[in-house]
């Protein structure tokens, strides 16, 4: 993973690499209820790709099953390459994927230092404290407040900060502007631009199209477990009819 530089953001170098994840006939299940019926997609290095779709879709159990977090799932995710369906989670960190989950995960009675610091390195080229208060001044002045007395916004960016630590280059972002006041979202969307220009490839679950369409190279709409359409942003204006029926926005 390329070292973090100090350059402000600016517009998104859209060159990509080959594919880094493959996911093909990929079915879950919680319990007894069937959720992924088939899923079929793949993101290439260095892409910002963007899962759509209404509340339920089945966007969060995607990543999830990429990641391991999910009891029964069958088919094929592929991640560089190497087989990860019968993987385990702590497996599939060390390759260099993260989850940020939509909830955050903050434990609200550590500091914010203590939080950020918890999760392992779990492979080489995680960023520093420095490189990661760059990214995030508001924590470096918070680094003794408890989880408890941090604000949403606060939350989401400890939450992406933690993860970056890890060494992580593939990152599986869920919902990460739910909630925030539209200034912390267009900081949010600086932070993913950056970071995709640095190298990292960055899977996205988003509900706000509007800020996806700000970040994302290409989309693809997930309904009732499966995915039924996909495009890139170049081809976004034509497809805005679709999107508002798939969407309703």
């Amino acid at each position: 993973m390329p070292e973090l530089s100090t350059a402000a953001s600016g517009a998104v170098n859209t060159a990509t690499g080959g594919q880094i994840l493959s996911v093909k006939n990929l079915e879950a299940w919680y319990g007894e209820s069937h959720i992924l019926h088939g899923i079929n997609f793949d993101v290439n290095a260095g892409e910002v790709v963007t899962l759509l779709g209404r509340n339920g879709a089945g966007k969060t159990t995607t990543l999830k099953s990429i990641m391991g977090m999910i009891g029964k799932r069958t088919g094929s995710v592929r991640f560089n390459s190497e087989e990860l369906i019968r993987t385990t989670s702590d497996r599939i960190a060390r390759l260099g994927v993260a989850f940020c989950p939509e909830e955050r995960g903050i434990f609200a009675s550590l500091d914010v230092r203590e939080n950020l610091l918890l999760p392992p390195v779990v492979r080489a080229g995680g960023l520093t404290l420095d490189q990661i208060f760059d990214l995030f001044p508001n924590l470096k002045e918070r680094l003794a407040s408890q989880g408890t007395k941090l604000s949403g916004g606060e939350q989401q960016m400890l939450a992406i900060a933690r993860i970056l630590r890890t060494g992580a280059s593939f990152l599986m972002l869920d919902e990460p502007t739910e909630g925030l006041a539209p200034v912390i979202i267009q900081q949010i969307g600086h932070t993913i631009a950056r970071l995709k220009r640095e190298g990292f490839t960055i899977l996205l679950v988003e509900q706000n199209f509007r800020f996806a369409s700000t970040v994302a190279d290409r989309y693809y709409i997930v309904e009732h477990g499966k995915v039924i359409d996909g495009f890139a942003n170049s081809e976004l204006s034509a497809n805005m009819d679709k999107l508002h029926t798939y969407l309703g926005v």
